[in-house]
Protein backbone atom coordinates (compact mmCIF):
# COMPACT_ATOMS: atom_id res chain seq x y z
CA UNK A 1 0.00 0.00 0.00
CA UNK A 2 1.24 3.34 -0.61
CA UNK A 3 2.03 6.24 1.38
CA UNK A 4 -1.32 7.77 3.01
CA UNK A 5 0.20 11.00 2.73
CA UNK A 6 2.07 12.33 -0.75
CA UNK A 7 5.37 14.38 -0.29
CA UNK A 8 4.55 17.86 -2.62
CA UNK A 9 7.31 19.62 -4.29
CA UNK A 10 8.35 22.72 -2.16
CA UNK A 11 10.27 25.39 -3.97
CA UNK A 12 12.99 26.81 -2.10
CA UNK A 13 14.14 29.41 -4.66
CA UNK A 14 12.89 32.38 -2.18
CA UNK A 15 14.65 30.63 0.50
CA UNK A 16 17.80 30.71 -1.45
CA UNK A 17 17.89 33.97 -2.36
CA UNK A 18 16.64 35.65 1.03
CA UNK A 19 19.66 33.48 2.37
CA UNK A 20 22.10 34.75 -0.48
CA UNK A 21 20.77 38.50 0.05
CA UNK A 22 21.35 38.31 3.98
CA UNK A 23 24.81 37.06 3.79
CA UNK A 24 25.64 39.26 0.85
CA UNK A 25 24.97 42.32 2.71
CA UNK A 26 26.83 40.63 5.80
CA UNK A 27 29.97 40.35 3.84
CA UNK A 28 29.36 44.08 2.08
CA UNK A 29 29.18 45.28 5.78
CA UNK A 30 32.60 43.57 6.49
CA UNK A 31 34.25 44.80 3.71
CA UNK A 32 33.06 48.66 4.15
CA UNK A 33 34.12 48.63 7.62
CA UNK A 34 37.66 46.87 6.64
CA UNK A 35 38.29 49.59 3.94
CA UNK A 36 36.58 52.07 6.03
CA UNK A 37 38.33 51.58 9.52
CA UNK A 38 35.77 53.49 11.75
CA UNK A 39 38.01 55.49 14.13
CA UNK A 40 35.77 54.77 16.80
CA UNK A 41 35.79 51.31 16.45
CA UNK A 42 39.30 51.02 15.67
CA UNK A 43 40.66 52.62 18.38
CA UNK A 44 38.86 52.09 21.11
CA UNK A 45 40.29 48.70 23.21
CA UNK A 46 37.89 45.81 24.65
CA UNK A 47 39.04 42.80 26.05
CA UNK A 48 42.59 42.94 24.23
CA UNK A 49 41.73 44.13 20.63
CA UNK A 50 39.86 46.92 19.48
CA UNK A 51 36.22 46.62 18.77
CA UNK A 52 36.39 46.77 14.94
CA UNK A 53 38.16 43.49 15.61
CA UNK A 54 35.34 42.08 17.67
CA UNK A 55 32.92 43.09 14.98
CA UNK A 56 34.47 41.25 12.34
CA UNK A 57 34.56 38.30 15.07
CA UNK A 58 30.67 38.51 16.04
CA UNK A 59 29.60 38.78 11.90
CA UNK A 60 31.75 36.16 11.00
CA UNK A 61 30.32 33.86 13.45
CA UNK A 62 27.11 34.88 12.30
CA UNK A 63 27.40 34.16 8.92
CA UNK A 64 28.75 30.59 10.39
CA UNK A 65 25.62 29.91 11.91
CA UNK A 66 23.72 31.05 9.45
CA UNK A 67 25.54 29.06 6.84
CA UNK A 68 25.23 25.70 9.00
CA UNK A 69 21.48 26.28 9.53
CA UNK A 70 20.20 27.43 6.23
CA UNK A 71 22.50 25.24 4.15
CA UNK A 72 23.23 21.79 6.25
CA UNK A 73 19.56 22.32 7.17
CA UNK A 74 20.00 22.48 10.75
CA UNK A 75 16.54 23.91 11.45
CA UNK A 76 14.88 20.77 10.98
CA UNK A 77 16.77 18.57 13.18
CA UNK A 78 16.25 17.56 17.14
CA UNK A 79 17.05 19.41 19.48
CA UNK A 80 19.73 16.78 20.92
CA UNK A 81 21.62 16.68 17.85
CA UNK A 82 21.50 20.41 17.12
CA UNK A 83 23.05 20.67 20.82
CA UNK A 84 25.65 17.43 19.35
CA UNK A 85 27.06 19.53 17.26
CA UNK A 86 27.04 23.23 18.90
CA UNK A 87 28.24 21.50 21.88
CA UNK A 88 30.97 19.92 20.21
CA UNK A 89 32.29 22.96 18.37
CA UNK A 90 32.15 24.70 21.83
CA UNK A 91 34.48 22.38 22.98
CA UNK A 92 36.30 22.30 20.29
CA UNK A 93 37.03 26.22 20.08
CA UNK A 94 37.66 26.61 24.08
CA UNK A 95 40.05 23.72 23.80
CA UNK A 96 42.16 25.29 20.79
CA UNK A 97 42.41 28.81 22.98
CA UNK A 98 43.33 26.90 25.56
CA UNK A 99 46.62 24.92 23.68
CA UNK A 100 47.05 28.45 21.85
CA UNK A 101 47.16 30.76 24.99
CA UNK A 102 49.02 28.02 27.15
CA UNK A 103 51.88 27.76 24.23
CA UNK A 104 51.69 31.48 23.90
CA UNK A 105 52.36 31.90 27.37
CA UNK A 106 55.32 29.45 27.01
CA UNK A 107 57.05 31.02 23.94
CA UNK A 108 56.92 34.44 25.97
CA UNK A 109 58.67 33.34 28.70
CA UNK A 110 61.14 31.32 26.65
CA UNK A 111 62.15 34.20 24.63
CA UNK A 112 61.61 36.58 28.40
CA UNK A 113 63.67 34.47 30.15
CA UNK A 114 66.66 33.09 28.14
CA UNK A 115 69.83 34.05 26.22
CA UNK A 116 67.25 34.11 22.75
CA UNK A 117 66.12 36.69 21.38
CA UNK A 118 63.43 37.95 19.02
CA UNK A 119 64.32 38.06 15.64
CA UNK A 120 61.04 38.89 14.52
Amino acid sequence: MAHAHAHEYVSNVKRIWFVFALLSVVTTVEVFLGIVRPEALFMTQFLGTNLLNWVFIILTLYKAYYIVWAFMHMEGETTSLKWAVVATVIFLVLYLFFILLVEAGYIYDVFKNSTIKWNF
